[in-house]
């Protein structure tokens, strides 16, 4: 669902050991660039920090074409929003900004989690001096309280599903605004202030990937207003809210009670005077006012519109301040098997074969926007093996007699109708619905397009199975990076059926026995190797049950206007590091 991505030189699978990995390299960043951006090349900001600076003052304009689900720490599950949010939520763990490999690192914890109880039980201890933006004290139980909250899918539907699936003997139904003493939630102790433990089901020692959630990020019980608290976030970070528009605009400025001594690890910086977000713009206009200097960052970080692309491709001035970003991202569209015919495996592979993969690639911009996709499973991501069994790089255009045979063996010779949904302020994913529709049309496949806001999609929408069934959306255009970088990072929250709930899931109706089966085992499975190997088998499972349609392993153009400072793309989020920007424009 979300934009969640890693792209990675070396990946650290979360293995069932007692000692859990850091994720990669402690090496700086190699810096490219001068004041004011006079040294602007083609990729200056891969693998290094293009104008490296540390001069403070300005504000840093942030637009997106959409809204995304939550400002809330405890409700959101977009790879922006995890991104941005550093720079007012502070987390246990965090991803360090570095232009290098993904690296995790002590945030308000002082240092990583120390396993005990062979990796079932995680204790952490806070950093001394840590604030909030009123300057009254973050706790250990601000954090439990934190983790507690999200807790309640009612509540806040977005978000992942991991310490529900993970924390001992959580209650049934549990809520904070139920049990407030939180004395039912016994998975979590708070011995004292600055110690906060975690007792799990299984052993688990990639458990510093969780700490790293927005979910940790400490919530003062006292002002939680629950839904409402996107509206006043308490902030923990650099920056806190001024003003906060819904659907319109955020406001941020410094926040004065922030300590960087007490934040030394985790690479933020505290360049700009303020942050601006304005929301809603269109998507074509942002790109023009990202070169014209009107605007700053393109919030979404997934690279322009296919039309800017071309233009920027063919203008050498425009090239060299661009950045093509890899992401360990899959866009693709999910065939849920609740909604009839594709409730029968041989519709959905009819699908399968009709799509035109060149036609998919071509709304994200041709092979500049990515590769075509065979699988779900990006080429970094360990696990991932080559798998085309519908024939898509022998005919990338589809497979029309192929379609025709499986539509008979599904008792639909001459075609079926359904329904497409796409988020509908995203252009790319407009131009994929429209494709596919071309495509499945020549086989006798007729589809209406069902466009919804980028919002609300998976709590209202294609994340909610009710609606999907009702509104007959037997295609869900979306995409998915890993969380971290491992299979069960990537795969766990879109596969597995036992995560979907009644609304806000990413899993958008996939359910296959073997791959929840297959799933126990590879987290049981201590093997590096045997573990990576059931991974691509669950990946291969999937598209041999024809529930999804794979479309692109993503790649992004992305544009730096030149009087940015400190631009990287982050491996960690597959994008330019949201907290780490300065201006010279002042």
């Amino acid at each position: 669902m979300k934009h969640r991505t890693s792209a990675f030189a070396a990946l650290c699978a979360a293995a069932l050991t007692v000692s859990a990995c850091s994720g990669g390299s402690s090496g700086g960043a190699a810096t490219s660039g001068g004041g004011g951006g006079g040294g602007a090349t083609e990729n200056a900001g891969v693998g290094k920090v293009y104008n490296a600076s540390d001069a403070t003052g300005g504000t840093i304009r942030f637009a997106i074409s959409e809204d995304w689900d939550s400002v809330d720490p405890g409700d959101t599950y977009y790879g922006l929003s995890w991104n941005f949010l550093r720079n007012y939520a502070r987390t246990l763990v965090v991803f360090k900004a570095d232009a290098g490999e993904p690296k995790l690192v002590p945030d308000l914890a002082k240092e990583l989690g120390k396993p005990s109880n062979d990796a079932k039980t995680w204790t952490y201890t806070l950093r001394d001096g840590l604030k909030y933006e009123d300057g009254t004290p973050i706790t250990s139980k601000d954090i439990k309280y934190a983790v507690a909250r999200q807790l309640d899918k009612t509540t806040f539907p977005n978000g992942p599903t991991y310490f529900n699936d993970m924390l001992a003997n959580v209650p049934k139904g549990y809520s904070v605004y139920q049990n407030k003493d939180l004395a039912a939630l016994k998975a979590i102790e708070t011995p004292d202030d600055k110690t906060i433990v975690f007792q799990l089901t299984k052993p688990f020692a990639g458990f510093d990937y969780i700490a790293q959630l927005p979910a940790t990020a400490p919530v003062p019980q006292a002002k939680d207003t629950g839904a409402k608290y996107k509206t006043k976030v308490v902030s923990s970070g650099p920056y806190k809210f001024e003003s906060y528009e819904a659907k319109k605009r955020y406001v941020l400025v410094k926040n004065e009670n922030y300590d960087p001594k007490t934040d030394p690890d985790s690479g933020r910086k505290q360049l700009a005077d303020k942050l601006t977000v304005d929301l809603g713009v269109n998507a074509a206009d942002l790109d023009q006012q990202l070169q014209a200097g009107t605007l700053d960052v393109d919030l979404a970080g997934t690279g322009v519109q296919a039309q800017t692309q071309a233009q920027i491709l063919a203008n050498a001035d425009l090239k060299r301040n661009t950045d093509l970003a890899l992401a360990a991202r899959t866009w693709f569209a999910v065939i849920p098997s609740g909604v009839a015919p594709m409730d029968n495996v041989e519709c959905r592979k009819a699908v399968l074969y009709a799509y035109s993969a060149e036609g998919y690639q071509r709304a994200y911009g041709g092979s500049t926007g990515g590769d075509i996709a065979t699988s779900l499973l990006p080429t970094m991501i360990p696990g991932h093996a080559d798998y085309d069994p519908y024939g898509k790089k022998a005919k990338p255009q589809g497979d029309p007699e192929k379609a025709k045979e499986a539509l008979a063996k599904c008792g639909k010779p001459t075609g079926f109708s359904t329904n497409i949904a796409f988020r509908a302020d995203r252009p790319k994913e407009k131009a994929t619905a429209e494709a596919l529709q071309q495509s499945l049309k020549t086989v006798g496949i007729q589809t209406e397009l069902k466009g919804y806001p980028t919002g609300d999609y998976f709590k209202l929408y294609a994340g909610k199975p009710d609606f999907v069934k009702k509104n007959n959306l037997g295609i869900l255009i979306y995409g998915w990076a890993a969380d971290w970088p491992d299979g069960f990072g990537f795969l766990s929250q879109i596969v597995d059926s036992r995560t979907i709930r009644p609304a806000g899931n990413t899993n958008l109706g996939i359910v296959i026995p073997q791959v929840d089966a297959m799933i126990d085992k590879a987290l049981v499975t201590t093997d590096e190797a045997a573990r990576n190997t059931l991974w691509g088998d669950i990946d291969k499972m999937v598209i041999d049950q024809a529930a999804v349609i794979p479309g692109v392993w993503s790649k992004g153009l992305v544009y730096r206007p030149p009087y940015l400072t400190n631009v990287f793309v982050n491996n960690a989020y597959g994008q330019y590091d949201f907290a780490t920007l300065g201006t010279t424009k002042k």
